[in-house]
Parts: structure tokens; C-alpha cells; sequence
């Protein structure tokens, strides 16, 4: 867990008190003191930041282990973090600073422990006895590398394998090494001239503690005696061994090899196996050896009291099975069950009843890790059916590229959409209850529903109940149902404006009131969404064809001052951007054979059966111009009070009326200013200046065709159009100064630029439009990624039937504001600085015919107010709040006079702002790219926070990153998890209560019998004092040089914490020990650490630095 020195903003005496503001806003603030008399409540410190919990599944993960008597799951990763899971709810996220990856844990069996061993030679001891585990101790392995660890069950000795086939044991309470070492040269035969490589396998005789089999990777295994020091048996094979596994009588193992064999072994006949089996192999005839097949990479061998033993082995396919799935295999007696895995399998463990070895197992479970998921079987039924997995590690199932988190939504919203989602589950689970159960769940202090909305690269969304830190999916929607899929390769005409992924997801917009749903694909397409309970069949689709451009020649125009006239829904401003619904265009060729009036994607023609839950409203595509692609879609708002939506890109805007079909408004960006142009740039011809289809939305340098040859050639030459900002400057990662910097194409000129002004912002709300304004009035702020922000004003029909027959009409209102940097969001605040929420219709269920009193009471329901209530008088004001990628600004309205201004950052650019509610006030959080975080409080923008939180921002969290209410806040840490964190003072102090309990106190289940005459005649299992083999007394010191000790933050602490049990009982009596020596010892273990996390430090920063090219941001 990282400690962040949060740098808190002292409060100033006046309303600006931060240098920056200071001297851009002197002037404007004696305005704003007469102007805005709001008592602000938020203080510095009411914030600060921390991360609060991870989602989702591991990211590369390396390692397994299971905790049988706490039952609890850990996972490790190939970037060091460690993943532990218990009951459902209960799971816990540390990461191992060095960012080495792991390559194998070992619990102290309901110890409250954990040992991790890295791919960087160290050894980890981990205290899951507190909410969030620490490192107690280090060992860092200086000469040798480590292959394999085994810790036997109640011991407190490991054992630790290295490559060059030396076994080294290790003292887990103090970790420090024993002089008693196993060297290869007295472990194989002397006769033997070659090394027998690295250590694959260690484990004691479950029967006799002081025998230990050694399994080394060239295929030999001895068994060793711990007292006498030398080989008893030696077993050699021609093939290499990836694992080993015991009977639990101690009589018999069995090896996996590298040819796809398993070998059983009887202990005492090392000459020859008792047994040879090869899985997969096809038997030959004539007594020949079976075909040799792929390398079996683990096998584990149980047993149970009433019937046949288990052998579970992942791979040995054959050869010749190519393209077939990973897969896990169980036999069981006569019967051989091949389950086929999704992705390849990266580990598995078999879950017992027992955690002694030396007892019959009785198998139960079979947790399988594979590389992109988490699998448990059912041993106990028949066919081994698969438990349903209640942990939240589906978020990647498609790449995520967009999400939204909304804290504090409507109480009935979550019942709701899980009520819709039930019945998507799948059917065939398990019967019985999910294994990995241990742990307790933390206190729940939060009350509020949270939602969290991922979109994803299939044009999939997924919602999620994010309440009190835990993740649970609710409902999934498939957008691309409603499109005709490509049957094969030659049959893609249309989607050619992205190489892949046509329906990803770009941009949701979601009312949570009302439930309307707004998402915008990356093929520039639009769907709206209408929540409802009943099951409904759409015969015809409605849908719209919209042909957003800008095609005025420049000899109609010379001066470019000309207002195009405003189109209505009786007259459109370009007589081809209506194209009648459910008749899609067919003309797909202007007459210089160049693709025209043709979407990306084909909607379906059939009727759509659509279950309860999100149901299309209608269906909007932006088409091809004259051989030009549609440009993809910048900015998204909807608003269900007004029944509108609008779009915008780098070409001009467009709005719609949903309820009535019709569009209303499809202007160029440039003709939205009309004759306020501050550019006074000249409309073109599109043919002249056409950008390439990948500019405004990909990296300029990218993939681009000159226009010229796209004239030639629309078809032949396909952009690869990446996801990425929806600026039109495309920030890139500079690996330097590990920041975004801004690229600039040399090809593209700045009046290029500037004529390319994309919409990057969109708001609806009810507000004064114009200076002389007495009343608000319902509007739609614009802003630009030029730093402009203009009004248009909406005039709306009555409600109730007279909605739906009447025009809405829409003028510019020649409002033009403007800020430095492209517009990310605006809101608007009342004169008390309460937010001013945008007017919204409250949800009904859309499909059940409306009864006469309904009706009236929908009339007077609509929160749209056209006039100004008799309460307001018109003195009173409202603030519109709007921020920029460079500053933020407050304007008086309706004098438009700025009161205050702030510049958030000079070097870098903010990637995303919220205006949030916290502790019943809000302000405005930032997270900018060079990785800080920013609030100001509001009206006077006073910073409240500045913290220095992610030192490498990448396009994925640039994408993915968003604030919400309550101090909530998040991001896709890697492709398959999302990070939580939160930044208020109040949540920090809570999150102890709220996390989770690792460890619960459980009684270990009794030792088997040994049974009257197994004791008699000494056949039951042998012990052994390793204490006195292993300790200082008998074997002396270990060499100084091989390994160090690095003390852990967990510190002495957290041993004493975790003192009990087996080995708990001998540290404390070491304690006092330790803690006389520990102040002697001090200096020169700080020296180790600092040196030891200098050197990690360095070494991970170079891995970053080579981390990212030629991918999609959500591929990384």
C-alpha cells in the first residue's frame, strides 16, 4: 500500500487565496463578492486520498494457493500482486514493491500467514491477521535462484529449491537460514557426470517426515533422510519431471513428464516405474510405445475411503489435437473425464477435506487458474459440473473501453435491474454452496446505492452494483443484436472504417431517474434505450440516417458571415439528413462512384423479440459522404424530460427528437457560431479539406491516406482507427517524463486544426441563455475542443399529446463563452451554490397503456418549467461551472460576468472533471495527466486537494478514469480489474471498519488414528524434530553471503499480532530474543531495504518504459 504525503491546500482568509487565481482573478473577484455571497462549508480537510478496494480478475497471474482449514484462495501475478479471496465479499488486493513476479505461495496452514516466492530470488512472509496484509520478513537469495518451496503442514521450516539443484531451509518466524543445506553433488549418484538441473519438486513422505523426495527437472528423484544425511532411493527416467505427487500410505508417487507420460513409483523399487500411463496417447498395436504427446504440466494423485483415487493432470495432449482447448483431465478408476478449458490453464489445486497428508483425502473441488479466469469443479457429482463463480471476474470477458460510476443513484434502481438480470443467469451449476468461504465481511458504513456502467469492445454494457466497496453484475445488455451480422470476411463492406471491434462501445450517457440509456459505437452510431419491465417484439427498428457535414462551397460564401438557416423538422438544412426510418438508403454510390448515404453497420429488418429490461428506441447512424467515412462520435448527452439527444464530432453537431423520429438540428461546428466566428475561418469545400478518416479520433501519424488518394480509392486503403481521446489533439505517452505530451503532427497545419473543431462537450439544462434573460429557460450548452462554449436555445411543445405533435424548435442564441483548452464538462449551480440537476421525467413503465388519470398526471408532471415560477424573482442568478483541459471558470448568469477563474495546470492538461457532491456541498475534482489529483471547492475554486497519486498515466486509465458523488472515484488499472479509491477525509477514516476479516479463528480438525496395531508395529506416521536437525545448535549458520534479511513493514508488530498456533507458541518465545537484538541489527537492515527498494525501484521503472507499443489502449 502506497503512503501518499497528501499536500494539503492551507484555506486563504479570502474566497481565491491560490497564487494562480490570484492574479488572473483580482479584478473579477470584487465582482464576484457582490455578485455570489455563498458560504462554501468544504475544507481541505475534508479530503484525502486513498485507494479503497480492486476488482475484477488478476491480471496475469502466475500462482495458487488454498488455505484448507481458513478455506481461503490466494492468487499471485506476473507483476507482483497478490490476490486473496474468501467468501463472496471478502477479498483483499497487496502488491510485492519490487513488481517481480510471483512464482509460487504456500500457506501456514491456519497460521494467518502466507509465504510468496518471487521471481527475483526473494522469499515473503505475509500477515493476513490484519484487514490489510503486510510484510513481516524478506529473504533475499543472492547466489541462487528460486525453483520451487514446500512448507510441510504444522512445520515451521521450509524448504526452498534453486536452480542449480541445491535445497536451502528456512525458518519462517525469524527468516533466517539453517546451516543445513542439501547439495546436488550428495543427493544424486556420484557415477552420475552431468547436473541434474533446477529443483521442480519437493515434499515429505507423508508417512515418515524425516524422508523427503526430491524431484529434479533433468527426471531424476531421490529420496533423502533429513537425520542421516544421504540418499536412501534414487529414481531415474529418461524424460524430464514437471511435478510429483504422493499416495498418502507413503508407498507410492507419481511423476508427470515431458513426453506426456506419468510415471508410479513404488518407494522401495527405485529401478524400474510400477507403472507407466499416457493419458492421451493412441495405443498402438504390436506392444509399442504409445505416440509421444505434449508435456503433462502438473498431476496431483487422491484418495478417497470408498472408492477409486483421483489423478488430475493439466495437458499431455496429443500432437495432433491442434486447435483444440487447454484441458484438465480427471481419472477416476476406470473413468477419464477431458474438460475443456476457455483459456490455458495456468495452475490448479485440488481441494481436500483434510489437511494432513498422511490421510485418505476425500477430494471435493478442483479450483483451476487459467490465464484469463477462475475455475472451480465439482468432484462429488456426476459429469463435474462447474460452481457458479460469485466473485465480480467477468469485467474483461470483452475489453472494457468506457466506463461511468454513478454513487448515490435512485434506491429502486439496483432491485431493478437485478430483477431483469436474474434471468440472463446460466443454468447446469453446481448445486452446492461455493467452497472458498472463509473469512468474515467488514461493517457496512455506506448506505448509498452505487452503480458502476462498463462498455465494452462487442458493444456490450454491463451494469454493476458497486455498493459498499463490494461488486456484484446486475445486468448485461448486448447493443449489437440489433445490427445484421457479417457473415464471412468478403461480406464486410461497410465496417471498414474499424478494422475490428465495429460496435465498441465509445461513450455512455445514462439518466438514472428516468433510466434512459444513450450509447454511442465506434462505427458512429447512436442507440437509445427505454428501461421496462414487460418483454415487448419490435417489428420495424425505428431508425435515422443523419449526414453530419460541412458542404458549403466557398463561392456561396465568400465572407463566411452568412447564418445557414436553422433547420426545423419540417425543413432541414441539408435536404439529405433525413433518410426515412426502417427504409434504409440504398444509394450507395454518389455519381462519381464513390460510397454515399450509407451507414457503417446494417440494422436488422427482421422483427426483434426484446426481453424485459433495456429496449431500443431508436437507432442513429452517421453515413458516408462522397467517399468519406463518418467521423466518430466526440460527445453524448440525453435528456428525458426533453426527449432529445445529441451527438457531436469533429465535423458539426447533430440533435434529435426521439419521441417524434426526427432530427432537428445537423450543423457543422463552424456554422453553429454564425457570424461570431472569433476564427473568421471560411467554410470549405468538404472534396478540398477533408481530413483522413482517422484524424480528430486517432493519432494523426497513424495509418493515414492522402486525402488525394482517397479520392482515388476509398475502399482499398482501410484505416486502422484506434480508440483514444475524444480530443482532437491526441495525447500520447511520453516515455521520458512518463506523462502525456501533446502530439502534434507536422502534416497538419493550424488553420487545418482549426477547422477541425470537434464537439467535446455537452449539456441540457434549464438556465439563462442570453444577458437580458429574466427567466431560465430549457437549453443545451455546447463546448468545443477549442475552448469555446456556445448556447442553443430549446423551445418546447406542452406535454402530453401535444409533445408529439408539435415542432421543437432550436435557434443558436448567440451566447459564445470562452476558456483556454478543450470544454470536458459544465454544470450549473443555483444562488444558494446548490448544483442544479438537468430537468429529468421520473421513470414509468413505457409498455402498459396509460388510463385517463395518468395521463393528466403525466401533463402536470413534466419538470420542464417554461416560466419562471412565482417564487423566483428575477433578481436571482445561477453560476454555470465549466472546466477545460487547462482552467476552470464561474459565470455569473445572466450577466455572463466570470466571477472566478483558476488555471489548474500549466505543463500538463486535465483528462477528466467532475462536479461532485461531498458532505452536503460539492466541489470540482480533476485528474489531470501527469497523474495528479485535483478538488476545488465551488463558486470560488479554492484548491482543496492536490495529490501526486499515479506516477504513469496510460490511454487505458485516461479512458476509464471518473469521479463520482460521495468521494468516489475510479479507473481500469490493467485489462481485466478496476481500481476504487476515494478522496474524502470521511470515507478514509471508515474504510478499516468496512474492509473484510482474512483470518477467523478455527480449531484444526484432529490428526487421523493411527489405529491400535500401526501403533503397535509402527506403521503409522513417523515424526520429527527439525528443530534439532535444523537449529543454530546442530547445523550451525548459514553462509552470511547467501541470502539477506530485510526486515518487513509489518515489522515486530505484526508478529506479535500474529502470534498463535504452532508456530505462534515458538515466536513469541523468540520474541524477546528478537527484540533485545533488533535495535543492534536495525541500521543495517534499513541500509538492505533502502538498497533492496532502490534497486526494485530502478528495475521496475525500465520494465514500464518498454511496457507500451503498437496496441489498443484497452489491449495493454
Amino acid at each position: 500500500m502506497r503512503k501518499f504525503n497528501i499536500r494539503k491546500v492551507l484555506d486563504g482568509l479570502t474566497a481565491v487565496s491560490s497564487a494562480a487565481s490570484a492574479s488572473s482573478a483580482s479584478q473579477q473577484q470584487q465582482a464576484g463578492n457582490r455578485e455570489s455571497d455563498i458560504q462554501e462549508t468544504l475544507q481541505s480537510e475534508h479530503f484525502q486520498l486513498c485507494k479503497t478496494v480492486r476488482h475484477g480478475f488478476p491480471y496475469q497471474p502466475s500462482a495458487l494457493a488454498f488455505d484448507p482449514v481458513q478455506k481461503i484462495l490466494a492468487i499471485g501475478t506476473q507483476t507482483g500482486a497478490l490476490r486473496l479471496f474468501g467468501r463472496p465479499g471478502v477479498e483483499c488486493y497487496c502488491q510485492h514493491d519490487s513488481g517481480a513476479a510471483v512464482i509460487q505461495l504456500q500457506f501456514l496452514i491456519n497460521e494467518g500467514a502466507l509465504v510468496s516466492a518471487l521471481a527475483d530470488d526473494t522469499l515473503h512472509l505475509w500477515n493476513l491477521r490484519q484487514k490489510r496484509p503486510a510484510i513481516l520478513h524478506s529473504l533475499k537469495f543472492n547466489r541462487e535462484r528460486i525453483t520451487f518451496c514446500h512448507l510441510p503442514f504444522q512445520s515451521k521450516w521450509l524448504y526452498v529449491g534453486t536452480e542449480r539443484g541445491n535445497i536451502h531451509i528456512v525458518n519462517v518466524e525469524s527468516f533466517t537460514l539453517s546451516g543445513y543445506v542439501i547439495m546436488w553433488n550428495k543427493a544424486i549418484e556420484l557415477s552420475s557426470k552431468s547436473h541434474p538441473g533446477p529443483i521442480v519438486h519437493i515434499s515429505d513422505n507423508p508417512m515418515d517426515e524425516g524422508k523427503l523426495l526430491i524431484g529434479f527437472e533433468s527426471g531424476t528423484v531421490v529420496l533423502w533422510d533429513l537425520k542421516s544425511k544421504k540418499a536412501d532411493y534414487r529414481y531415474t527416467h529418461d524424460e524430464a519431471i514437471h511435478s510429483v505427487a504422493w499416495h498418502h500410505e507413503g508407498k507410492q508417487f507419481i511423476c508427470s513428464h515431458s513426453d506426456g507420460t506419468l510415471t508410479i513409483w513404488n518407494v522401495k523399487s527405485p529401478t524400474k516405474p510400477f507403472q507407466t500411463i499416457t493419458p492421451h496417447g493412441k495405443q498402438l498395436k504390436d506392444g509399442k510405445k504409445p505416440e509421444p504427446c505434449k508435456p503433462i504440466l502438473k498431476v496431483e494423485y487422491k484418495t478417497t475411503r470408498a472408492g477409486e483415487p483421483f489423478i488430475i493432470l493439466s495437458g499431455g495432449l496429443s500432437y495432433d489435437t491442434v486447435g483444440r482447448r487447454p484441458c484438465l483431465t480427471v481419472m477416476h478408476g476406470k473413468s477419464t473425464a477431458v474438460l475443456e478449458m476457455d483459456y490455458s490453464i495456468v495452475d490448479f489445486l485440488t481441494l481436500c477435506e483434510t489437511p494432513y497428508p498422511n490421510d485418505f483425502q476425500e477430494p471435493y473441488a478442483v479450483v483451476v487458474l487459467l490465464e484469463k479466469d477462475l475455475v472451480l469443479i465439482d468432484l462429488a457429482q456426476n459429469g463435474y459440473p462447474i460452481f457458479e463463480n460469485p466473485y465480480p471476474l467477468t469485467i474483461h470477458e470483452s475489453p472494457v473501453t468506457c466506463c461511468e460510476y454513478f454513487a448515490d443513484c435512485p434506491v429502486d434502481l439496483i432491485p431493478a435491474l437485478y430483477s431483469v438480470g436474474a434471468r440472463q443467469k446460466r443454468q447446469g451449476y453446481s448445486k452446492k454452496e461455493w467452497p472458498i468461504s472463509g473469512g468474515n465481511w467488514g461493517l457496512i458504513t455506506q448506505s448509498y446505492p452505487e452503480i458502476i456502467i462498463t462498455g465494452h469492445a462487442d458493444g456490450s454494457i454491463k451494469f454493476w452494483d458497486a455498493s459498499a466497496i463490494t461488486l456484484q453484475v446486475l445486468y448485461k445488455l448486448k447493443t449489437a443484436k440489433v445490427f445484421e451480422k457479417s457473415r464471412n470476411k468478403d461480406d464486410r463492406p461497410n465496417t471498414d472504417i474499424v478494422d475490428e471491434d465495429p460496435y465498441a462501445i465509445q461513450i455512455i450517457s445514462w439518466c438514472p431517474e428516468s433510466r434512459m440509456l444513450c450509447v454511442a459505437g465506434v462505427s458512429a452510431h447512436v442507440i437509445i434505450y427505454r428501461f421496462s419491465k414487460q418483454e415487448v417484439t419490435t417489428e420495424v427498428i425505428p431508425m435515422l440516417e443523419v449526414r453530419l457535414l460541412y458542404e458549403i462551397n466557398d463561392i456561396e460564401t465568400p465572407d463566411g458571415e452568412q447564418i445557414p438557416p436553422l433547420p426545423t423538422p419540417g425543413t432541414s438544412s441539408n435536404p439529405q439528413s433525413i433518410v426515412p426510418q426502417s427504409h434504409p438508403s440504398t444509394s450507395s454510390s454518389s455519381s462519381d462512384g464513390l460510397r454515399d448515404n450509407v451507414p457503417c453497420l446494417k440494422v436488422k429488418n427482421s422483427p426483434l423479440k426484446q426481453s424485459p429490461g433495456y429496449q431500443i428506441e431508436l437507432v442513429i447512424q452517421l453515413v458516408w459522404v462522397s467517399g468519406e467515412p463518418p467521423q466518430q462520435i466526440t460527445s453524448l448527452a440525453v435528456n428525458s424530460a426533453y426527449g432529445l439527444v445529441v451527438f457531436g464530432n469533429c465535423n458539426g453537431i447533430a440533435m434529435v427528437d426521439y419521441l417524434q423520429k426526427t432530427v432537428l438540428l445537423n450543423l457543422g461546428t463552424i456554422e453553429l457560431y454564425g457570424s461570431n466566428d472569433p476564427y473568421r475561418r471560411e467554410p470549405r469545400s468538404p472534396r478540398k479539406t477533408r481530413q483522413p478518416s482517422g484524424a480528430g479520433l486517432c493519432d494523426i501519424n497513424e495509418g493515414t491516406v492522402a486525402p488525394e488518394d482517397r479520392c482515388k480509392s476509398p475502399t482499398s486503403a482501410k484505416m486502422s482507427r484506434k480508440l483514444s481521446l475524444p480530443t482532437e489533439l491526441k495525447p500520447d505517452l511520453d516515455v521520458k517524463d512518463n506523462s502525456f505530451s501533446r502530439s502534434r503532427s507536422s502534416s497538419v497545419t493550424s488553420i487545418d486544426k482549426e477547422s477541425r473543431e470537434a464537439i467535446s462537450a455537452l449539456h441540457f439544462c434549464e438556465t439563462f441563455t442570453r444577458k437580458a434573460d429574466t427567466s431560465p429557460s430549457p437549453c443545451l450548452w455546447v463546448g468545443t475542443t477549442l475552448g469555446t462554449v456556445l448556447v442553443i436555445v430549446l423551445n418546447l411543445p406542452p406535454g402530453g399529446e401535444q409533445r408529439l405533435l408539435q415542432p421543437v424548435i432550436v435557434s443558436p442564441s448567440g451566447t459564445i463563452l470562452r476558456l483556454k483548452g478543450a470544454i470536458l464538462r459544465m454544470a450549473f449551480l443555483d444562488t444558494t451554490g446548490s448544483l442544479v440537476p438537468p430537468a429529468h421525467e421520473p421513470w414509468r413503465e413505457h409498455n402498459v397503456p396509460e388510463d385517463k388519470d395518468e395521463k393528466d398526471k403525466s401533463k402536470k408532471r413534466r419538470p420542464v418549467s417554461v416560466s419562471p415560477s412565482s417564487s423566483q424573482e428575477i433578481s436571482e442568478n445561477q453560476y454555470a461551472v465549466i472546466c477545460s483541459e487547462k482552467q476552470a471558470k464561474v459565470i455569473s448568469l445572466p450577466s455572463q460576468n466570470c466571477i472566478y477563474k483558476h488555471n489548474i495546470t500549466e505543463t500538463s492538461f486535465v483528462l477528466r472533471g467532475d462536479i461532485v457532491s461531498l458532505s452536503n456541498s460539492i466541489c470540482l475534482a480533476c485528474f489531470c495527466a501527469n497523474g495528479h489529483i485535483m478538488a476545488f471547492s465551488l463558486p470560488s475554486l479554492r484548491p482543496l486537494l492536490d495529490v501526486y497519486y499515479l506516477p504513469l498515466t496510460n490511454m487505458r486509465i485516461a479512458r476509464t478514469f471518473c469521479f463520482t458523488n460521495n468521494g468516489q472515484a475510479l479507473y481500469l488499472v490493467s485489462p481485466t480489474e478496476i481500481q476504487r479509491l476515494t478522496y474524502s477525509q470521511e470515507t478514509c477514516e471508515n474504510l478499516q471498519e468496512m474492509l473484510g476479516e482474512l483470518f477467523t479463528p478455527v480449531e484444526t480438525p484432529e490428526a487421523p488414528n493411527r489405529g491400535f496395531f500401526k501403533g503397535l508395529f509402527g506403521g503409522g506416521a513417523q515424526s520429527l524434530d527439525r528443530e534439532e536437525l535444523f537449529g543454530e545448535s546442530a547445523s550451525g549458520k548459514a553462509s552470511r553471503s547467501l541470502a539477506q534479511h530485510i526486515p518487513g513493514p509489518g515489522g515486530i508488530e505484526g508478529v506479535k499480532g500474529a502470534a498463535s498456533g504452532v508456530v505462534g507458541e515458538l515466536a513469541r518465545a523468540r520474541l524477546a530474543l528478537d527484540e533485545r537484538g533488533q535495535k543492534l541489527g536495525e541500521l543495517e537492515e534499513k541500509t538492505a531495504a533502502m538498497l533492496y527498494s532502490a534497486d526494485s525501484f530502478s528495475k521496475h521503472a525500465h520494465e514500464m518504459m518498454l511496457k507500451y507499443k503498437d496496441k489498443k489502449w484497452y489491449q495493454f
